[in-house]
């Protein structure tokens, strides 16, 4: 497989990234390359839309919780970043941020008047 091809890109990081990256990890059951994804995934979310890391995380919750009601609590970290992923490509997580963030607007400003 050649270089262009791979969906995948190696990039240099600081070594204490990745410790943190490693240490945040572990007990979420991320691998280290997941951590710093759902870091990045945060922080895009909420330089893009305004949210709080909080806020995007709620939404993020509220979102998956909503598409799938009856997860069970056993599933796998796994099943549930791969269902994240999916909704990240298919633009159905960012919808779902943006409705977020037009529903608390209207809230403050219901709450400003």
């Amino acid at each position: 497989m050649s270089a262009t091809s791979s969906p995948f890109a190696s990039v240099k990081l600081p070594a204490s990234l990745v410790q943190q990256a490693r240490e945040a990890a572990q007990p979420q059951r991320r691998s280290v390359a997941g951590q710093i994804e759902y870091w990045a995934t945060m922080g895009r979310i909420a330089d893009e839309t305004g949210l709080t890391v909080q806020e995007a995380r709620e939404a993020i919750a509220l979102y998956d919780a909503r598409l799938h009601p009856a997860a069970p609590l056993d599933e796998s970290l796994d099943a549930v970043e791969a269902r994240f992923s999916g909704s990240e490509t298919s633009g159905r997580l960012a919808q779902a941020v943006r409705d977020t963030v037009l529903a608390n607007r209207q809230r403050a400003l219901a709450s400003q008047r």
